[in-house]
């Protein structure tokens, strides 16, 4: 398959038109037609090569949606036209203990990332979204419902799952007081998933001007982290904290904001180590943990849910030419909530 893509040719470099080829289409696998490829910020720290080992040229991009184009001579969960996803990985080693389990996204050998990775083969590299074509193993796409937006879809396969994946480990739900810290484009999926699982849900953000946004989109509190009195007021107050904060924090601030037995769970990724304090979980026989997107029967459990409550992602829709600047405005945190590129416009 002839694909047309955006693609850094270096670290640090502007993504440029680029063309490339897919591997055929094997019997399990099928090909997708990408309409719209959202803008995660981890692409950006990996065209930056800010976590090291990045490939060049590298075509980012694992919030995909499309259509399916050509399905191989095994495939049995999809037909060509489907509304398709593929998120954050493509392959697993699918024997391990993690992968047995659904939760491919641990997978002890190490998942296959959906671009600036290899394939099972180690020597082909994986290229990402930003391209008007993909090629997958049917195992590891999902199935997008009709009456949700395409466009606003894209950023459920990683933004999305994000958040989603947490809620329900946690049992966010009626009864239960969820805190989401930061209003950005993880955030943002936060506050809609929690109160549409039926919690009580509190925004804590060190922007006033985040209120309005976050009240519309379902939060029931607000608290200005600036505010000391504010911070006061929420102490030992709530089940569950979903930390998506990437910026350097004192996150002893906000496990001090947990009941007795209540989880902050880090999402973000801060540049810096936390210095935790063991007072800070000890008091209150508190814990704190982490959590990666999620398993593709997760994934595709999230997608049906946001069928059933039309829940989807604020997006701004750009085209392939404004990239670059999408990067430099994301980098800026001037985004509501998540930029996604119109592949037709390639």
């Amino acid at each position: 398959m002839n694909v047309r893509g955006l693609a850094a040719q270096g670290k640090g470099s502007d993504l440029v038109r680029y063309s490339f080829e897919r591997r055929e289409v094997r019997p399990s696998d099928i090909a997708i037609s990408i309409k719209y490829a959202g803008i995660c910020h981890s692409d950006i720290h990996q065209v930056k090569d800010e976590w090291g080992g990045s490939r060049f040229p590298m075509v980012p991009g694992h919030e995909i949606a499309g259509v399916v184009s050509a399905v191989g001579s095994s495939v049995t969960k999809f037909k060509i036209g489907d509304l398709v996803g593929v998120g954050v990985f493509i392959d697993s080693c699918r024997g391990c203990a993690s992968c047995q389990q659904g939760l491919e996204q641990y997978c002890e050998n190490g998942m296959t990332p959906t671009y600036n990775g290899l394939e099972r083969d180690g020597v082909t590299p994986t290229m990402g979204g930003y391209c008007d074509g993909y090629v997958v193993d049917e195992n590891y796409a999902v199935k997008i419902p009709e009456n949700l937006e395409l466009a606003a879809v894209a950023p459920l396969l990683c933004a999305g799952i994000t958040l989603y994946s947490p809620l329900k480990h946690w049992q966010a739900g009626p009864g239960k007081k969820v805190a989401v810290m930061g209003l950005g484009g993880l955030g943002h999926m936060g506050v809609k998933f929690a109160h549409a699982l039926g919690a009580e849900v509190t925004v804590l953000s060190h922007s006033a001007n985040k209120e309005a946004d976050a009240r519309k989109l379902g939060a029931d509190h607000f608290v200005l982290t600036t505010d000391a009195e504010q911070m006061k007021a929420v102490r030992r107050n709530f089940d569950l904290i979903l930390d998506t904060v990437s910026a350097e924090h004192d996150v002893n601030n906000y496990l001090g904001l947990l009941r007795t037995n209540g989880t902050l769970v880090v999402i973000g990724l801060p540049g810096v180590p936390f210095s935790v304090n063991a007072n800070s979980l000890l008091s209150g026989r508190r814990s704190m943990a982490g959590s990666m997107i999620g398993g593709i029967a997760e994934l595709q459990e999230m997608l049906n849910f946001c069928g059933e409550k039309k829940i989807v992602s604020e997006i701004e829709l750009i085209s392939a030419d404004y990239v670059n600047k999408a990067y430099e405005r994301t980098i800026e945190s001037d985004v509501r909530f998540r930029f996604v590129i119109d592949i037709a416009t390639l």
